[in-house]
């Protein structure tokens, strides 16, 4: 027994000496993730900054966590659009990086103006005298886009170039609705207010396609002019291989002979002609710096003169968090007016510019934060920066600004509302056999039960549809006050249509085709800031919080990734169904996406 008591004993005292040597080994190793990750990298001489374009770009992306490498998730966040911009902006101006070299072509992008933002800076990064060359296994249209700002632009010789237009049909589930006695009830104003039609109709209706038609075209014109200027070829040809849909089976000399790119050859061969542009032999090394490396350096203007705070706000309008399957980043009505009052009573911020990129949403929580930018406003100048959408709720939350700039592409109007409620009363009671009876006080006491399982509720939509004019007639004061116009005008443009920038600024909808930058200089202005810098808000999480909550976001990350790679073309239509479930009644919303590949 003695022995044994002694043998347990030793074993414990391992057991906690084997603890405590782990903590010190896990303490010194943490403390030197610390240290690396806030250690500055040194931009060396002869530099090439490398842009891997093989993700996703969305308008912003949120900090990730130390231990993130380690856990295999340091490729689950997409990258922002603001750090990509950043970094080709600090590249232009450091004298030490010589060149870009864009890598890979299978970048989504989360509207077409995104892509357009990250081309612009790409333009402004080569009018500088510097070099950008481009290689690619293969290119998706809007990587492509993108890619053909490059002097050289090469792809891989057994590699193909997805170019065929801008557009796309949408999913129409009223058939199989009518099969299980499921109907959506639709309140709405405006004729072009398309987003009730896919639970509502079969088809597309003429004013959805007449805007859709109207708002792809634009796009795709703008981006053929850019593609014609850089390529070397006119805009003609160019339409005219999109239209041949030569892309889909054409060899590479093909693509060469139509000047789409400039050769094909292995990833080796280019990174011959990167050393010969830098003048290197072929045994040296070529200095690489990432976008996280470039942005890490500090510039020397850095929080010198008056502070200008640029406030993202994307995604969809919502009143409060809710899970879903989608990880997306979404704008949270009270978080929203939170963030607002302090910038408001903030006296070190001089004026706010506040970069939209927003399909809308929630009619109400749009009404909240135009109401907090209003008072804003009365403090210090606000100006609105629109990015890929700031159409619907996003256009509500801009109009009140004293200056919108938008970028070429970006699809806003949608000034319109709609209500969107399922009726299951033949479903349940004549398929499923299932009736209901009660008692009320009051005549409409069970409307909300009426509008969802009654067959005869035509007094309690006649309600709904009140509220939903009430609504648009709000919206429609909200863009009059802000834009300096009589309800009628607004009207007249209004009624849920879209319009890409270029023509809404011929209606008055926003005041300056411009980028973010552009938005800076006029708030600026506005402010009489002749020295100034720019402070992000809202902070990004720091990385104790992204810790706290990685394993969740992980997950669902995962999960998304999983219905997306099962569900194929059918995962976002999906997505919306289960959203609507949560979303609110009134809905002020952008009636389609136009992420593109």
């Amino acid at each position: 027994m003695k022995e044994f008591f002694k043998y347990a004993l030793a074993t414990i005292c391992g057991i906690i000496i084997l603890f405590i040597v782990a903590g010190i080994m896990f303490m010194i190793s943490f403390a030197s993730m610390i240290a690396s990750g806030s250690a500055k990298t040194e931009i060396k001489e002869n530099s090439v900054l490398v842009l891997k374009m093989d993700g996703s770009v969305d308008e912003r992306a949120e900090e990730g966590t130390p231990f993130d490498a380690l856990l295999g998730m340091a490729d689950l966040s997409s990258l922002g659009l603001d750090d990509l911009v950043s970094a080709i902006n600090k590249a232009k101006d450091n004298e030490n990086i010589k060149g870009i070299y864009i890598e890979g072509g299978t970048t989504t992008f989360d509207s077409p103006a995104t892509a357009q933002q990250v081309r612009d800076a790409l333009q402004d990064f080569k009018q500088s005298g510097k070099w950008i060359i481009a290689f690619a296994d293969q290119y998706l249209q809007g990587s492509y886009y993108v890619a053909s700002v490059a002097d050289s632009l090469f792809i891989n010789k057994t590699g193909m170039i997805d170019f065929k237009g801008l557009g796309g049909k949408g999913y129409y589930w009223t058939g199989l609705y009518e099969k299980i006695g499921l109907k959506y009830q639709c309140t709405r104003v405006g004729k072009y207010k398309s987003a009730v039609e896919s639970v509502t109709r079969k088809d597309m209706s003429e004013n959805d396609r007449e805007q859709r038609l109207a708002m792809y075209q634009g796009i795709w014109n703008y981006w053929v002019k850019d593609m014609a200027k850089s390529r070397k070829v006119s805009e003609e040809q160019l339409n005219k291989l999109a239209d041949d849909s030569i892309m889909l089976f054409a060899s590479v000399d093909d693509y060469k002979a139509a000047k789409l790119v400039d050769g094909y050859m292995y990833p080796e061969a280019v990174k011959g002609i990167i050393k010969g542009k830098l003048g290197l032999d072929d045994d040296d090394d070529i200095n690489q710096v990432t976008v996280s490396e470039i942005n890490d350096q500090a510039s020397d203007d850095d929080n010198d003169g008056d502070k200008i705070a640029v406030y993202y706000a994307y995604g969809e309008i919502i009143d409060q968090m809710t899970s879903s399957f989608s990880t997306g980043h979404n704008i949270v009505g009270s978080e929203v007016v939170k963030d607002l009052k302090e910038l408001a009573d903030d006296e070190k911020v001089k004026a706010v510019v506040i970069r939209v990129n927003s399909p809308g949403g929630s009619a109400v929580a749009s009404e909240q934060i135009w109401h907090a930018i209003k008072l804003l406003k009365e403090k210090k100048p606000v100006v609105v920066s629109m990015g890929g959408y700031a159409a619907s709720g996003g256009y509500m939350i801009s109009a009140p600004a004293s200056y919108i700039v938008a970028e070429p592409t970006t699809v806003t109007g949608s000034i319109g509302i709609f209500g969107l409620i399922p009726n299951v009363s033949e479903l349940v009671t004549d398929k499923l056999g299932i009736t209901w009876d009660g008692v009320q006080t009051n005549k409409h006491t069970d409307y909300e039960t009426n509008l969802v399982f009654a067959k005869d509720n035509e007094e309690e939509l006649r309600f709904m549809q009140t509220y939903v004019d009430r609504g648009y007639d709000t919206f429609l004061s909200i863009v009059a006050e802000g834009r300096g116009m009589t309800k009628e005008q607004v009207h007249e443009i209004a009624q849920g249509r879209v319009w890409i920038a270029t023509d809404a600024l011929n209606i008055k909808l926003v005041d300056k085709i411009g980028s973010l930058n552009d938005a800076v200089k006029k708030a600026a202005e506005l402010a009489k800031a002749e020295n100034y810098y720019t402070a992000p808000y809202p902070g990004k999480k720091d990385w104790i919080d992204e810790l706290l909550s990685s394993t969740k976001e992980s997950k669902n990350t995962y999960l998304d990734g999983e219905l997306r790679e099962a569900l194929g073309e059918l995962y976002e239509p999906l997505v919306e169904l289960r959203k609507d479930r949560q979303r609110n009644r009134l809905q002020a919303r952008l009636p389609f996406s136009t992420s593109i590949r």
